[in-house]
């Protein structure tokens, strides 16, 4: 069954279109990554997927509900939740707190039941308490619950934003660059988590330039470039479309080092580095 699909969708920023025509699904429980070289317009798409950036053409369906021009809380609502490239970690909260945060449309609201402290608004916060210290652990973080988030490492910040995603209780959960920045032994762990929340049933999208990471965890691809669809389909199948070398290496790059099993970034012998690219990530 699908859980998300767009139909025809483009984003303009003055002159340039940074999101052009895209059309295409992504099924229920699967892990579907996007990727493209710098510039590309993955961050604009997720973007799109949130309702954080209103669409310039095109729908957006949730579980066939048109969320087309939504405001985010009300993709939040509908269960769509997400991180973010550069962290938004509140760091004058505990990590815990910082989980809290993220059940705040599920919480009980109301002027006077927080000015009076009523018995239903204090058991609501013993059971995000209690939820949030449960996210934690899911992710590794249970030693951490009661720090400072300024005091967690950078790695362990990466999976505070995931736990704190989570709070929300999503089915399509979007991770924008949850790797960036960690070393081998978090990339690994980031890599556990997000297949662990695929085998719970949650729907994930990630946008990822480690293509280590992206090959083993997807179940299918959707390569960007220039905004648009450049290539989709299994890990496998992308690995070896030639328009995926191109847009990668170069049109002009030789034969030999354009072969994708030697040169491209998910494999090992490769160079590193993406071609830049002029509009959004």
């Amino acid at each position: 069954m699908t859980m998300l699909r767009t139909e025809g969708l483009a984003r303009d920023f003055g002159g340039v279109r940074a999101v052009d025509d895209l059309t295409f699904e992504i099924e229920r429980g699967a892990v579907h990554s996007i990727i493209g070289p710098n510039g590309a317009g993955k961050t604009t798409l997720l973007n799109l997927l949130t309702g954080v950036y209103a669409p310039s053409a095109g729908r957006i369906y949730v579980d066939e509900r048109d969320l087309t021009g939504r405001a985010p809380h009300e993709f939040a609502a509908r269960g769509v939740a997400r991180t973010f490239q550069n962290l938004q970690v509140f760091f004058n909260m505990s990590a815990l707190e910082n989980v809290m945060v993220g059940r705040h449309l599920r919480e009980q609201r109301g002027l006077w039941a927080a000015l009076l402290h009523t018995p239903r608004l204090a058991a609501g916060e013993r059971a995000a308490r209690a939820e949030a210290r449960d996210l934690l652990a899911s992710v590794g973080l249970q030693a951490w619950a009661d720090a400072a988030a300024d005091a967690l490492p950078y790695g362990a910040l990466k999976r505070l934003e995931i736990a704190r995603a989570l709070a929300a209780r999503p089915r399509l959960l979007l991770l924008d660059e949850p790797a960036a920045g960690l070393n081998p032994t978090e990339t690994t762990e980031i890599h556990a988590l997000i297949a662990k929340l695929a085998g719970e049933g949650i729907t994930v999208v990630l946008v990822e330039h480690n293509m280590q990471l992206v090959m083993g965890v997807s179940d299918r691809i959707l390569v960007l470039d220039y905004g648009r669809r450049l290539a989709e389909g299994a890990p496998e199948a992308v690995r070896n479309d030639p328009r995926v070398v191109e847009a990668y290496l170069g049109a002009e790059v030789h034969q030999e080092e354009a072969r994708p099993e030697a040169s491209l970034p998910w494999s090992r012998g490769a160079r590193g580095g993406l071609p830049p690219r002029v509009v959004d990530n």
